[in-house]
């Protein structure tokens, strides 16, 4: 029996739901900082700072750190960056970014990591009606990309039993910096193909793809979209048109959403307006979202403004303040979480030497 088998989510689900997040704040740092169990990396990185992060008392101090720099996680081992209260050697899966903009970044995901992105992965499902004991096709990213782990999240989560197809984000992304649009269209059909491959079959209930790829099969295999019960898209390309596209050509099934990354995830809250407003919150308290000013980005935009998304994260074993991300938002104010979510996600800024390819 795995550690994911033994949890209750929901009872979990509601122990986070209640955490303080300037308490989890203080934990979360003084762990990080602790000059004996600390993580080696932020315990070098305090001599630096002209505050001592020991006296951080609340979540609201924390911009003090400034952005994170994501080139350091190109360049640090990733064990450094998880505290030395986790025994040593550290056994575990490192994960990559989709190395969109040059190198990946990568970081240490340990078992309590995953757990937590697996059960509010697992609350997504039941609140979007995605029924237990189904059989699931995941054509994600795979190998180094923590999407890939959903195959694991759906069998010891929510009893599922699922196919899985190869996906190189990465590939694609190279092909289309260089111009070779054929090449693209001929990755894009051969992962088509092993989609197809599975879907004909009729065993398959249930979806995990990406909007790009699921745009492709609607045109390509509109009947095999048609014949599922729902399917569940992750990444930043989804607009209002794409999403009555996609529930017309599911005819009744669920479109479930979320928005996330290696280092943090968030669960879609609400569709309103037929796809015109689709909101999501982070995973908390270990993750949370701001949106900020463009121009100043210590600096949050007023509510229901478009501004630059701002990551936080805060796992016991994983600390990063302020990762800016390279997506755009609403700034989305709810009465329904502990803080504040994000509305229609957009890629920040798409060229050439930065594409978003299926993903």
């Amino acid at each position: 029996m795995t550690a994911a088998t033994r949890v209750d989510p929901d009872a979990r689900i509601a122990r986070w739901l209640d955490t303080d997040l300037d308490e989890w704040t203080r934990t979360v740092v003084r762990r990080h900082f602790d000059p004996v169990s600390g993580s080696p990396y932020w315990l070098d990185q305090a001599s630096r700072l002209d505050f001592d992060p020991r006296d951080i008392t609340r979540y609201d101090q924390l911009g003090a750190f400034g952005p994170f720099p994501l080139d350091r996680l190109r360049e640090e081992d990733p064990a450094d960056l998880v505290p030395l209260s986790v025994p040593r050697p550290l056994a575990g899966r490192v994960w990559d970014s989709g190395g969109t903009t040059g190198t990946p970044c990568r970081a240490f995901y340990t078992p309590d990591m995953l757990l937590h992105r697996a059960i509010w992965r697992r609350w997504s499902f039941v609140r979007e009606g995605f029924a237990p004991g189904r059989t699931w096709l995941q054509a994600t990213p795979t190998g180094p990309h923590l999407i890939g782990n959903g195959v694991r999240e759906v069998s010891e989560l929510h009893a599922g039993q699922v196919y899985a197809v190869d996906m190189d984000p990465r590939w694609v992304k190279r092909l289309i910096r260089a111009g070779r649009l054929a090449e693209v269209d001929d990755y894009t059909t051969h992962l088509l193909e092993q989609i197809t491959d599975v879907l004909r079959q009729g065993r398959v209930h249930y979806l995990n793809t990406t909007p790009a790829l699921l745009q492709a099969l609607c045109r390509h295999r509109p009947e095999l979209v048609a014949a599922l019960d729902g399917v569940r898209l992750s990444g930043t390309q989804i607009s209002a048109d794409m999403y009555r596209t996609f529930t017309t050509a599911l005819r009744g099934g669920i479109c479930g959403l979320t928005y996330g990354n290696t280092f943090g995830n968030a669960a879609c809250l609400d569709i309103e307006r037929d796809g015109e407003l689709i909101s999501y919150v982070p995973n908390y308290p270990q993750v949370t979202m701001a949106v900020v000013d463009r121009s100043d980005l210590s600096t949050p935009v007023a509510p229901g403004t478009v501004g630059r998304v701002r990551l936080t994260v805060l796992h016991e074993d994983l600390f990063l303040p302020n990762i800016l991300e390279r997506d755009q938002a609403l700034h989305h104010p709810t009465d329904h979480w502990p803080t504040d979510g994000v509305a229609n996600i957009r890629p920040l800024q798409i060229t050439d030497s930065s594409p978003e390819g299926l993903y």
